[in-house]
């Protein structure tokens, strides 16, 4: 399992995945979910995976490759024309991954090798565009409803982030409301795990603003992590106490 998401705020796209992935509490290994490509002054496009790790790396592989040469290598999502383009692209390449994966194995049915991507960029002269694409191919994309998207582990952290959310706000303030999120996951799901990786993409600026890789270790993280432990449980003690009284009093 994992978990990535990917928010839109006025000035641009926040992204942030974590590294995990497991076949078994005996065989965890740390993984790249977090991808992205430039193109100087043109476009920047980056994708999160969640799922079947072979499916997803093959996708990549697939995507990488075809951005090597991609006027030898079409379709490349260097040459697609809008963003929805782009989601399309990568839409298909994963069904057919999936698809192929199935064929291999002799399976049938529904999809085993299953697996999700976020797919966030901007072209120049478009606005900056968020995508959720499933297992076969088709997508959503984000909107004022709908301001980011989860795959993975998404029950645990996505309160934090309904409740903090404010579209106008600060990439900082972005970047540590999902650090929240992250942090509520990471003590909730043993599948989801560090380091992390985030990445920042301001409207206009055809290259990342920010990105790093955030270790267990990293000060500021744990931090957040302390001070929010201490704020929810300062918060409970604040609320109104429960009496088994309360119906007599209340009369």
């Amino acid at each position: 399992m994992t978990y990535c998401v990917g928010m839109m705020l006025d000035r641009g796209l926040v992204l942030m995945s974590d590294t995990r992935t497991n076949s078994g509490v005996d065989n965890i290994s740390v993984f790249r979910k977090m991808f992205h490509w430039t193109v100087p002054g043109e476009r920047v496009i980056a994708v999160m995976t969640a799922g079947n790790l072979a499916t997803t790396q093959a996708v990549i592989s697939k995507l990488e490759e075809r951005t090597k040469a991609p006027e030898d290598r079409e379709p490349s999502i260097l040459k697609c024309t809008t963003m929805f383009q782009v989601a399309n692209h990568i839409g298909e390449l994963l069904r057919e991954t999936i698809e192929e994966r199935q064929l291999s194995n002799g399976q049938s049915g529904g999809p085993r090798f299953t697996a999700s991507i976020i797919v966030a960029g901007q072209i120049a002269g478009m606005e900056p565009r968020l995508f959720l694409i499933y297992p076969e191919g088709n997508f959503i994309e984000a909107s004022e409803d709908t301001p980011f998207f989860q795959i993975g582990e998404t029950k645990y952290g996505r309160p934090i982030i309904i409740r903090g959310y404010d579209r106008t706000m600060s990439f900082e303030d972005g970047i540590k409301l999902l650090m929240v999120s992250f942090d509520s996951t990471l003590a909730a799901n043993l599948s989801v795990g560090m380091p992390l990786d985030v990445l920042v993409l301001e409207r206009d600026n055809f290259e990342p603003l920010h990105q790093r890789r955030i270790l267990a270790s990293d000060p500021y993280f744990q931090e957040i992590s302390t001070n929010w432990s201490e704020a929810l449980r300062a918060a409970f003690h604040s609320l109104p106490d429960y009496s088994f009284n309360q119906d007599e009093e209340a009369g």
